[in-house]
């Protein structure tokens, strides 16, 4: 009997333990992001864009920083952005090939802890990103433009 009485309290206990860290996390919102402060509207965290999907206006300059640190790149997938739309990457490579092999070979491209990249989005639509090291983990990201 004694037993039942104990794990019910260390069960209530774990809950409260819970309950108080479920909401000291979620007092943060987008204003405490990897940019809050700093002079960039989408950060590079070791394996991810923050945030994922950003919304732009047409004719916005939008600027990338690397908040970790791990190397990252911001390379355009030529496929998956608007027709009409300029090529982007990082390193100012003009088609995605190109960004890639550039990668690969010498490390082109590469923005270092605390580098910046930017780019001014002329024509609206959905913008597909990478960075090409660390794709196969995930880390995509778009620009939507309004």
């Amino acid at each position: 009997m004694h037993r039942r009485v104990y794990l019910a309290a260390v069960g209530t206990a774990a809950s409260a333990s819970l309950a108080g860290c479920s909401s000291v996390l979620s007092v943060f919102d987008d204003d405490d992001g990897p940019c809050a402060g700093e002079e960039c509207d989408i950060g590079m965290s070791r394996n991810e864009f923050l945030p994922e999907t950003y919304t732009a206006s047409v004719g916005e300059t939008v600027v990338w920083k690397n908040t970790s640190g791990a190397d990252h790149t911001v390379t355009a997938l030529e496929n998956q952005i608007p027709e009409d739309a300029a090529y982007f990457a990082s390193g100012g490579y003009e088609d995605e090939d190109t960004a890639i092999d550039a990668w690969h070979e010498y490390r082109g491209g590469r923005l270092g802890t605390r580098d910046t990249y930017e780019h001014t989005f002329e024509v609206p639509g959905t913008y597909a990103y990478i960075c090409e090291p660390h794709v196969k983990g995930g880390m995509i990201g778009e620009v939507v433009v309004e």
